[in-house]
């Protein structure tokens, strides 16, 4: 998180939820449903009353696959050009800091679809 300061309001709540986890998850279901719960945590904490401070947003993302070292150790044959980089990652929530205009709506979940290692937002 970023930014939350209940007593001057404002503010930016980064969550990182899965894309994969927006459907039915066989053979990965423990983490299917934490995944899910912060897509459902998201959803509540957006609601009027929901206990964030007034006029602070939350999002989650939404990735496919994050371009980790261990990520490339365990699926060495995969394509990394398909797979978001950190540095992508957090150049994107820098600029959701420092700008409240880059931002989604508060609630949002955003999927990070990434081809040819360019990476684009999807509001979901």
């Amino acid at each position: 998180s970023s930014g939350i300061n209940a007593e001057y309001g404002g503010g930016l709540l980064t969550l990182a939820g899965a894309e994969p986890c927006l459907n039915a998850t066989a053979g990965m279901i423990g983490y299917g449903l934490s995944k899910a719960a912060v897509h459902q945590l998201t959803a509540s904490l957006a609601q009027d009353n929901g206990g964030l401070p007034t006029g602070a947003c939350v999002q989650t993302i939404l990735p496919i696959t994050l371009d980790t070292p261990m990520n490339r150790k365990f699926m060495p044959d995969s394509d990394f050009t398909k797979w978001t980089s950190m540095t992508e990652v957090a150049d994107m929530m820098v600029k959701w800091t420092e700008s409240t205009d880059s931002r989604h709506p508060t609630g949002s979940l955003i999927k990070l679809i990434t081809v040819d290692s360019i990476t684009k937002q999807e509001v979901v």
